[in-house]
């Protein structure tokens, strides 16, 4: 256990703690300084000058010589500033004024009695539950039936030839040997860790053991497996379903997000390790360890769920780590189920004791002898001259995880007894140069230490001498005594012998310093933080030239990654023959069909290249899989919570990763693994990854917590973790809950937390969804859940020429809602694939506008699986799309766009000495848009626009925003969680960012002016009508407007909140004229007004207006290029079907509806024309006819 102290909150680090597992840690606590010790290398210490750069610290050397240290810093975060330089100016249009004195004339604002009567007692606590899932439920099965059910397995298992040898294979695994004593103990202990190498077989075997042995007394069981991927969940539940002779869905099914296969009568569920959590969560298991509900007991209770076993625990995913905390709670008063703890590679004492020091079972592993080269090796193979470098690297392997038997090592024993005394060489040669399947040239007898090579070195055999040296024997090794080889011939006066060793010494010697020359010239060259895809491109053709069977996984970091290796090695004239050659990705943005191709053999004569993330680490086999390109690096999510920025950076494997990596190679058959960094950085490497719990935002995990146990606190409760997160990251958590209205002030979980818990989203997009619904703008926001819960649509081509193609594409989609828009473009582009793909036209519109065809199937079935909880949660009628009436009203939609986003809110100023994609957050951080997003190239020469983002993430080009969509500041100033309002003229006691003393905060019960009514700064703002008022908005951002405008604002806040509670609190579908005449009136207001104030002068580089799209002359040329008829995939013609679909679709409503009927003109006047607006697409009917779906 390393010990360090502090002096003035700077920490000093021991000399022999490794600089690279200190960094991430230490940034999530609250000391500002971090001093290393004089012991960094100066190129040590030029990588961690690097990698302050990525994580956005500052770092500083000091001192000369051996003195010379490094001392890294936290960059202070700046406090929020109030923007006082171009300030929006912002004014509320008649037709918004109208409608605002209707509402208060009706409902005045100063009458305290009407938020009572909507709200009412607000109830913070609630205990409704979800029923059951009978998914999760016990067969229900006879005695007889289970009697039956074996007979027929038994049978089959023995009929079957194919079954047969199946069976076969399965006894012959590691962990065969131990299913009694697995069974027993599990049948003894609620909870029992299973320690098992790679390749033992315990995922596919121990689930069987258990099933079989429950059948054996004739009960029936319920098994869920959980696995931490989607992909592990289906392969592995296929595959147990294949050893027992049955098709996927019978006894072994799977339930994973959006797809699932089997039920109730399937005894073994494989699940990922969130499906489980999230069912724990919903079925109510708060109040742990107090008697159960019916509910709880349909799932956990005496029919429910009988054994939960969590494979790979190693991995600790944060669903893992929260899982493990409330089975450890909910097992003493649940003596039924039984808990078995899974893994490879597992500090196992940890593990029991956190389970109150459960037995361990520990299997050993059965891989095939794996040969790894290092980076230094592998250059030196891609150097010389040899015709095939697998020749001998066969005969090279590691025995690091051969088992071998008491029997036969005691063979081998006599075997070199016999020719050390009797010379009796005959039987040794034999076994040297046996396919033995391990290493025996550098076996040591058990008692005296001798290897081969010693027992021919002393008796001078040169000729045996020579070969065992040229197959790879290790002349280093000592037996007992401290003798090598070497001494063994110059003792015995073998001359021969010693001179050949000699030679063969000095010729490693001399290989070994040109390995480390090649590898100091590549790194001073190469970038060693990047993949380097010249050398896999080199590496994969030289394993193909010097092999022809045997699949190769080569790890990569990302899809990127991925992308660009295959666009290489298809340009390469070597692999461009794809009848020799079969380029497979295996990445979750695949979908599951394409997935499967990974584990099919290729067709004779065709070699199979699989490139994948950290995906295929564990649980999954590629059996035919022979060589492994390992790149050492992997794309890691973290977290920084000092400045509440995620970050997503491409960093170094633990060495837990790379022995898995290896071990893919060695699976079902000797394999080689290629490095693609040295043995000593290897040493660098930390033992395991970082806990995810410890290196990711913390919101939806915080209210899954709050949801599971109301009366506990969140911090209390993540400190039973076995890794407890830092305490800043759980306080970030609950202040953006708080935010949210998700939890209050007390943290005490709301109506509306409950609510955003219940649906299987992050709970901002849940706000999102709710919003929506209330604005009846339902359809979008489906949309955006659906994507930013999954996965982008939009291909990011790596060629400079088609990615400016694909970037015109996204901009075109984004024009049919006005533009400025990547949320925008995502919604476009559903939309007109929805009716492409009715058409049958889905693929070639998926290729002209750059999206993933798997990605839009997966989003359009994610739809309607949301929709359908929607409906089950009584959020939405059965007629959802009632709900979506308003969907293409330019203002509500924005103002929708906000709700899903907020507090993620920026400013894009003004086009300064040619910068672009420039974002200004709160506090004045300033960071960049990514060049995928439409706005990159956004400017303006006016006023500054307002706009949303998904998130910040610090990645290895420093901050970035990823997403970002245009919008106007009447959403903000409806919705943000605070405003406050001062004269416009500068005071003195508001200088230098003093926050303003008119406070409008968003509350439920207080109307924001007249709480201020008496006091003298708001009589004196207030004082006239026109008085113009400047309003601060979450302390950074700064509008002016009239004091009745500002006023209105408020009144139309404290309402509209008021009415939103109303609906949450009592269920979507009750009646209340006030809230529904309040959210009709702000969904008028907003579509008047929601996109004022956005800069008449936004244009994109080298275009004339906002209006602008993609330019004609390069969507004519997306046409030519992709062969097809624009006039097919005219996108307007697509929006018009759709938006003719829908009117007829809404055509027998029982009440009358005025929705937006696109393309026509308005049923009614217009008071003021908004077809002029920046970025107004559509005409819409009067605000005063759009309509609340009949839910509310």
């Amino acid at each position: 256990m390393h010990t360090f102290w502090l002096v003035q909150h700077t920490e000093i680090v021991s000399d022999d703690y490794i600089w690279q597992s200190k960094l991430l840690p230490w940034n999530s606590q609250m000391i500002t300084n971090y001093r290393f010790d004089v012991s960094l290398t100066r190129a040590e210490r030029s990588e961690v000058h690097l990698l302050c750069s990525k994580m956005g610290l500052a770092s500083r050397s000091s001192g000369s010589g051996r003195g010379r240290r490094i001392t890294v810093y936290k960059r202070r975060v700046r406090a929020k500033k109030i923007r006082e330089n171009n300030i929006t100016r912002f004014t509320l249009s008649e037709e918004a004024k109208d409608v605002s004195l209707n509402l208060f004339t009706r409902y005045p604002p100063y009458d305290c009695g009407s938020g009572d009567k909507m709200v009412g007692k607000f109830v913070e606590k609630t205990s409704r539950r979800q029923g059951p899932d009978p998914f999760f439920s016990r067969p229900l099965m006879s005695k007889f039936d289970i009697k039956r059910k074996v007979e027929l397995l038994t049978n089959k298992l023995e009929s079957d030839p194919k079954l047969k040898k199946i069976t076969e294979k399965r006894t012959k695994l590691p962990i065969a040997s131990f299913r009694d004593a697995i069974t027993s103990a599990i049948d003894s202990h609620q909870v029992v860790l299973i320690s098992g190498e790679t390749g033992c077989g315990k995922t596919t075997q121990v689930p069987q053991y258990v099933l079989d042995h429950v059948w054996s007394k004739s009960k029936t069981c319920k098994i869920v497996c959980t696995q931490p991927r989607r992909i592990s969940a289906v392969s592995v539940a296929g595959r147990i379903a294949s050893e027992r002779g049955e098709s996927i869905g019978n006894s072994v099914g799977y339930k994973i997000k959006m797809e699932s296969e089997g039920g109730r009568n399937s005894s073994i569920i494989f699940c990922t390790t969130g499906v489980l959590l999230r069912l724990l969560v919903n079925m109510g298991s708060n109040n742990l360890g107090k008697e159960s509900s019916k509910t709880r007991d349909a799932i956990t209770g005496p029919d429910g769920i009988t054994h939960i076993i969590v494979d790979e625990v190693h991995e600790r995913d944060h669903f893992s780590d929260l899982l493990l905390a409330i089975v450890r709670d909910l097992l003493p008063s649940k003596p039924n189920i039984r808990l078995v703890l899974m893994s490879a590679t597992i500090d196992a004492e940890r593990f029991s004791q956190y389970f109150g020091g459960c037995p361990v079972i520990r299997v050993p592993g059965f891989t095939y002898p794996v040969k790894t080269f290092y980076l230094e090796d592998i250059l030196s193979i891609l150097k010389s001259n040899e015709n095939n470098h697998l020749e001998s690297a066969s005969r090279l392997v590691t025995s690091e995880n051969i088992l071998l038997s008491e029997e036969y090592r005691a063979v081998i024993d006599d075997t070199i007894t016999l020719a050390w005394s009797n010379d009796e060489y005959e039987p040794l040669l034999d076994l040297v140069t046996a396919e033995v399947g391990f290493n025996i040239l550098d076996f040591q007898h058990s008692t005296t230490g001798v290897t081969p090579l010693m027992v021919f070195a002393k008796k001078g055999r040169v000729g045996e001498l020579c070969m065992t040296l040229s197959l790879g024997a290790d002349y280093s090794l000592q037996d007992n005594d401290g003798a090598t080889a070497l001494e063994w011939a110059e003792r015995e006066n073998q001359k021969e012998a010693a001179e050949i060793l000699k030679k063969h010494m000095e010729k490693q010697v001399a290989n070994t310093e040109q390995k480390e020359c090649l590898l100091d010239q590549y790194l001073a060259n190469v970038n060693s933080e990047l993949v380097d895809f010249v050398l896999i491109e080199k590496l994969l053709k030289k394993i193909c030239t010097d092999s022809t069977d045997g699949a190769i996984l080569v790890f990569l970091t990302g899809w990127d990654d991925i992308q660009r290796t295959i666009e290489r090695l298809k340009r390469n004239s070597f692999f461009s023959d794809a009848s020799k050659f079969l380029l497979l990705a295996l990445h979750s943005k695949v979908p599951s069909i394409e997935q499967k191709k990974v584990f099919e053999r290729p067709p004779p004569g065709c070699r199979k290249i699989v490139l994948s993330t950290n995906i295929a680490e564990s649980s999954i086999t590629i059996d035919d899989v022979v060589y492994v390109i390992n790149s050492g690096r992997m794309k890691e999510k973290s977290y920084d919570p000092s400045i509440n920025v995620s970050t997503l950076l491409s960093s170094w494997i633990s060495k837990a990763s790379a022995k898995q990596r290896a071990g893919r190679a060695g699976r079902c058959q000797p394999g080689i693994c290629y490095h693609l960094y040295s043995k000593i950085k290897e040493a660098s490497f930390l033992d395991f990854q970082v806990p995810e719990v410890r290196r990711m935002p913390l919101e939806e995990l915080c209210l899954q917590i709050k949801i599971l146990d109301p009366a506990r606190k969140i911090g209390e409760f993540l400190e039973k973790l076995l890794d407890p997160p830092a305490t800043q990251s759980v306080t970030n958590a609950i202040s953006i809950l708080e935010e949210l209205g998700a939890l209050s002030p007390d943290e005490e979980l709301t109506e509306l937390g409950n609510k955003l818990g219940s649906f299987p989203v992050h709970p901002v997009l849940t706000k999102m969804l709710l919003f929506a619904i209330l604005l009846n703008c339902l359809d979008p926001a489906l949309t955006l859940a659906c994507v930013s819960s999954y996965r982008d649509p939009f291909n990011q081509p790596m060629d400079p020429i088609e990615k400016k193609k694909a970037i015109s594409a996204k901009l075109e989609l984004a024009s049919l809602y006005g533009g400025h828009g990547d949320q925008l473009a995502v919604i476009a582009a559903f939309e007109c694939w929805k009716i492409a793909q009715e058409k049958g036209q889905g693929a070639s519109f998926c290729s002209r506008y750059y999206l993933s065809p798997g990605i839009m199937k997966m989003v359009s079935r994610m739809r309607k699986k949301f929709l359908s909880e929607l409906y089950r949660k009584r959020f939405i009628p059965k007629d959802g799309p009632c709900c979506s009436l308003n969907a293409h009203d330019p203002g509500i939609r924005n103002a929708v766009l906000l709700a899903g986003f907020y507090p993620m809110v920026g400013k894009l100023p003004l086009n300064k000495r040619g910068q672009k994609g420039i974002v200004e957050t709160a506090g004045g951080v300033k960071v960049r848009l990514t060049s995928s997003s439409s706005n990159y190239m956004l400017a303006s020469d006016g006023s500054e626009p307002l706009i949303i983002f998904d998130e910040i993430i610090r990645g290895d080009a420093g901050l970035l925003v990823k997403n970002c969509s245009v919008i106007g500041p009447l959403p903000l100033l409806l919705l943000a969680k605070e405003i406050m309002v001062a004269p416009c003229e500068e005071d003195d006691k508001n200088k230098g960012g003093t926050a303003p003393e008119f406070s409008g905060k968003d509350t439920e019960d207080d109307n924001e002016v007249h709480k201020h009514k008496d006091s003298p700064v708001g009589q004196t703002i207030m004082s006239s009508p026109s008085n113009i008022v400047k309003v601060v908005v979450d302390r950074w951002l700064t509008f002016e407007s009239t004091a009745l405008d500002v006023a209105q604002i408020c009144c139309l806040r404290e309402r509209f909140s008021s009415a939103t509670l109303f609906k949450i609190r009592n269920s979507f579908g009750t009646q209340s004229k006030i809230a529904d005449d309040s959210i009709q009136s702000v969904a008028r207001i907003l579509s008047y007004d929601g996109l004022s104030g956005i800069p008449s002068t936004l244009k994109y580089k080298n275009q004339q207006t906002s209006e602008t799209s993609a330019p004609e002359a390069e969507q004519s040329e997306l046409v030519r290029e992709k062969g097809t008829s624009s006039q097919d995939f005219c996108l307007t013609s697509l929006m018009q079907q759709y938006h003719s679909q829908n009117c007829m679709r809404h055509q027998g409503d029982e009440e009358p509806h005025h929705g937006l009927h696109h393309g026509g003109k308005a049923s009614g006047s217009m008071k003021r024309d908004k077809s002029d607006q920046p970025g107004y697409c559509h005409k819409q009917l009067p605000p005063s006819e759009l309509t609340i779906p009949k839910c509310i």
